[in-house]
């Protein structure tokens, strides 16, 4: 009998985790509206690249990742050594400062001006930790909001070569290959983040999950790599020529961002409610240069085989989105004409 009042508390618990909490979500603004975004939070009184006079982006005083930031990929599904050497350097690019302007570096510097309660700031320091291979689809080829985290768990509890624990500045982000479904994907959500249960996977940890549209949604969630049959604009070429991975690269960028300054949804966001805040990469939805906005992605770059990015990495080239400094209180990126 004394063991089920714990057991009891324990299920209380995870309902009413369930019922009333989500993962926080990246929307694309293409082809409709999008429920995270400055369009819906202020209208007609966005000014396209940010407004000082209309975002109130707060700090809530909860944590932010200030120490050494370690990104540990989950690959789930069948991936290309190809395809995980693009995303690789891209992480590894955030703390590439040698590599030529515009470059992640510099992208990465606007995070770092976000802190905490004593006043330290994110970490300028992101790299790869030790990955975990599911290429067997351990939970099948759909996915839950909760079978995420189940993924995860498999992951740090694994009997051969498990990923460490590393709740203070660690990001566990679950990679989708391109014939996985996730619940609501390419329903405008192409990633999402937040903290697991401790009642599913032992442990609280910041994680992500992007997956690759290439199969299923490209024209939502790789834009502008491949446009909806409708749009007039041609869809540009891709900075490492795989539509599917160029397009995640932004939303990875868009959650690992997020998840540094906002890791337990108690830390920096926009909106009075927790359980839909408005973080710094949703404020910047969409804009990758000056004049960025609503449909419209801004001024970008063009390399010489004729492939549209704005941002330089270590041997490679990315887009990526701008996002919220609330120092200037506007949208920014290392590209910008002003920089």
């Amino acid at each position: 009998m004394p063991s089920a009042l714990p057991l009891t508390s324990a299920l209380t618990t995870i309902l009413l985790l369930l019922l009333f909490t989500k993962p926080i979500i990246s929307w694309r603004p293409w082809p409709s509206t999008h429920p995270n975004s400055t369009n819906l939070l202020f209208d007609g009184s966005k000014k396209y690249e940010g407004s000082s006079e209309f975002v109130k982006l707060k700090y809530h005083m909860g944590p932010v990742l200030t120490a050494n930031i370690t990104v540990y990929p989950i690959w789930y599904g069948r991936w290309q050594n190809s395809q995980k050497r693009i995303i690789r350097e891209f992480i590894a690019s955030i703390s590439a400062a040698a590599s030529p302007p515009p470059s992640v570096a510099g992208w990465w510097k606007t995070v770092q001006q976000y802190t905490d309660q004593t006043g330290a700031n994110i970490s300028r320091n992101v790299h790869i930790g030790e990955e975990k291979n599911d290429r067997f689809y351990s939970l099948g080829k759909s996915l839950t909001r909760l079978s995420v985290q189940s993924v995860i768990k498999s992951a740090v509890t694994a009997t051969t070569r498990p990923l460490p624990i590393n709740p203070k500045s660690g990001v566990y982000l679950l990679l989708t290959s391109d014939d996985v479904r996730v619940d609501d994907f390419c329903n405008n959500i192409c990633g999402f983040h937040y903290f697991t249960f401790p009642s599913i996977v032992g442990y609280t940890l910041p994680y992500a999950w992007v997956g690759n549209s290439a199969k299923l949604c490209p024209s939502v969630c790789a834009y502008p790599f491949a446009v909806p049959e409708y749009f007039p604009q041609k869809a540009v070429k891709s900075p490492n020529d795989d539509v599917g991975v160029d397009g995640m690269i932004s939303v990875i960028a868009h959650e690992i961002a997020e998840l540094s300054t906002n890791p337990l949804v108690n830390a920096w966001y926009a909106g009075g409610d927790p359980v839909f805040p408005v973080e710094i990469a949703d404020l910047c939805e969409g804009i990758y240069g000056t004049g960025g906005g609503g449909s419209y992605t801004g001024q970008m770059m063009n390399g010489e085989d004729g492939a549209t990015f704005n941002m330089n990495g270590i041997r490679r080239r990315f887009l990526v989105q701008w996002v919220w400094s609330h120092v200037v209180n506007y949208c920014t990126g290392p590209n910008a004409l002003d920089q």
